[in-house]
């Protein structure tokens, strides 16, 4: 299991991405992606850059984040 708080935090947590793993600096039940906006309980945050320090949705999200022209055809 992930490195998270119970169920005491509620709203927004405030998060250390690791490789690998997560910690919480401060409590909450999930953080927002950083590409949609949309809520990501921390139970399901799966998708995540160290570098960047931002978490992600979907694998589609973490894709538009760093090829963000990836979608676009070149004639």
């Amino acid at each position: 299991m992930l490195n998270k708080f119970g169920p005491s935090g509620s709203g927004e947590a405030q998060v250390q991405y690791l490789d690998g793993d997560f910690r919480v600096i401060s409590p909450g039940t999930y953080v927002r992606c950083a590409v949609t906006g949309v809520q990501i309980p921390l139970d399901e945050l799966k998708y995540w850059s160290v570098d960047l320090k931002e978490a992600y949705a979907t694998p589609a999200a973490v894709l538009e984040r760093h090829f963000p022209n990836a979608g676009t055809l070149k004639s």
